[in-house]
């Protein structure tokens, strides 16, 4: 948004008419911070700061960030429309002669014909950039064994050569399938809906890349590898941009077909022989970005795991990261077990294929011991009634059970709210899709990750206990209305989409200063 746009929106903000739809989730143990799931209605209550605005979902308050939403004004029109509509009556707008394309501007068709020249453009000076990569700079790379090893140039170019040799190939059926006299004529669908599957393989360059950053930005301080690259990029007659700028262009690629697969469908009449290929590649393709960020996310956190279970006090038994790559979710429950029935305040955390359960020091209550966990894959969620359990001899309010297959083992977790034990309910289905979608996705996390994550964990984890904080200052930080501003913001994904379907929590970038003792 401009600053007109702001200025509307805290206008609306104040009138009290704006909420907001969230995009993808936002799971947070700060209590500062206000904890949401895709598709929830948050009630915008401040929105002056560009980044971290103040909402309220139910009874909870806290900061959130403002990209993780999408404004709605009365709860029903989208933001953006909202804007429109007021620049259109700014403006006397109406409808003009020339339809919605506006007076001069030319048809649909050559609308059309303008994205499909786009499309085969970038293509083929896509390919180019391959092309000069592979032969420009791994193939002489390759000549120096005394300046790099195998290894560093797997890491730099991580599989750059099979992208150019999918790319040759995927640039071949466009070809085919192009129309030079009649572009909006083409029909260029069905090449993107042939190759949906191939597309896959820029996961693990996408998911490769901070790597080869980081090892490239390491090379570039030794002088000669500054000539190197240099003469690698004159001998090769490129464009005056840096490697790494040639680097990032396969990340920028595969986030660019979706959306100029939407402008395509967008000048596509229903009509058109090509329209229903072209919806169908748009919606494969933004799942191949999805499932590319997906990947993305998951690997970047589990170096924050690593991070949370080595600020977990009294940890026992193998590490988080042995089963599982993602936090789900993680709230306040009352745990009942038998045979004693006795409730027990408990902080969980859902992660995939295990629910994990803590205990809140009782001065800092931001310090946690480890009490134990359950195997998500031997558990069934059972929603329970309000009223007498004939299972435990009590009554019950807003529970559910957590029962292995033979009954043998029965956890009765209670919430304070219903809304509460239905947030609950949706994050233990979310958690069977997760782990179904993993096993057909084949997504895994190799042990050579996980070992090196948990390195990452102790080496970076501080030493020594500073004082505690009263209970009393506790409580009064969190009466405040508007407690200090979060200074961390979500770490930014390399790939950006139109509409990603989650970004990193904060949770994890607070998650330093949340338990960072070790014992």
């Amino acid at each position: 948004m401009g600053f007109q746009d702001a200025d509307i929106t805290v206008q609306l903000i104040s009138d009290g008419s704006v909420c907001a739809e969230a995009l993808w989730d936002h799971v947070t143990m700060d209590d500062q911070e206000l904890g949401f799931k895709a598709g929830d209605v948050i009630e915008v209550v401040d929105a002056t700061n560009k980044e971290w605005w103040w909402g309220r979902v139910l009874d909870s308050e806290g900061w959130f960030p403002a990209s993780f939403v999408r404004l709605r004004v009365n709860q029903d029109e989208p933001m953006e429309e909202y804007l429109a509509h007021l620049d259109g009556a700014s403006e006397g707008g109406g409808a003009s002669m020339g339809g919605p394309l506006g007076p001069g501007l030319p048809c649909k068709e050559q609308m059309r014909a303008n994205v499909i020249n786009e499309i085969m453009s970038t293509e083929r000076d896509y390919i180019k950039h391959l092309k000069d990569i592979c032969e420009g700079y791994i193939k002489q790379c390759r000549k120096r064994t005394d300046m790099f090893t195998e290894e560093q140039l797997r890491t730099i170019f991580g599989n750059i050569d099979e992208l150019y040799r999918f790319q040759k190939k995927f640039l071949k059926a466009l070809e085919k399938k192009f129309n030079k006299d009649h572009p909006h004529l083409s029909e260029i669908g069905s090449c993107f809906l042939e190759h949906q599957t191939n597309f896959q393989i820029y996961s693990e360059y996408c998911n490769n890349h901070p790597n080869a950053c980081v090892q490239l930005s390491k090379l570039m301080k030794i002088k000669k590898y500054v000539f190197f690259f240099e003469a690698c990029r004159l001998l090769q007659k490129m464009i005056d941009i840096s490697l790494d700028g040639f680097l990032l262009t396969p990340v920028q690629k595969i986030c660019k077909y979706p959306l100029q697969l939407a402008e395509l469908l967008k000048y596509t009449n229903p009509q058109h022989r090509d329209y229903k290929d072209v919806e169908a590649a748009l919606n494969a393709m933004k799942n191949v970005a999805r499932l590319i960020n997906e990947r993305k996310r998951r690997l970047e956190n589990i170096d924050k795991i690593a991070q949370w279970q080595s600020s977990i006090e009294d940890w026992e038994g193998e590490d988080i990261l042995s089963r599982s790559s993602d936090l789900i979710f993680s709230g306040d429950l009352t745990k009942i077990s038998q045979p004693q029935a006795k409730g027990q305040q408990r902080m969980f955390f859902l992660f995939d294929h295990q629910l994990v359960f803590c205990k809140k020091d009782l001065l800092r209550r931001d310090i946690l011991y480890y009490k134990g966990r359950l195997d998500m894959d031997q558990m069934q969620v059972v929603d329970v009634e309000d009223g007498k359990d004939k299972d435990f001899n009590v009554s019950v309010k807003n529970a559910l059970k957590l029962c292995s297959p033979g009954g043998e083992e029965v956890h009765l977790l209670c919430a304070k709210k219903p809304e509460q034990k239905q947030r609950w309910l949706r994050a233990f289905a979310d958690e069977r899709e997760q782990v179904q979608h993993d096993l057909e996705t084949g997504f895994t996390i190799t042990e050579v990750q996980k070992k090196q994550a948990m390195l990452n964990a102790s080496k970076s984890h501080p030493t020594g206990k500073p004082k505690a904080v009263t209970r009393p200052y506790y409580d009064f930080l969190l009466r405040q209305k508007h407690p200090t501003l979060p200074t961390s913001l979500p770490q930014q994904q390399v790939i950006m989409l139109a509409e990603p379907k989650r970004k990193t929590s904060n949770f994890w970038h607070n998650i330093g200063r949340l338990t960072p003792f070790k014992k």
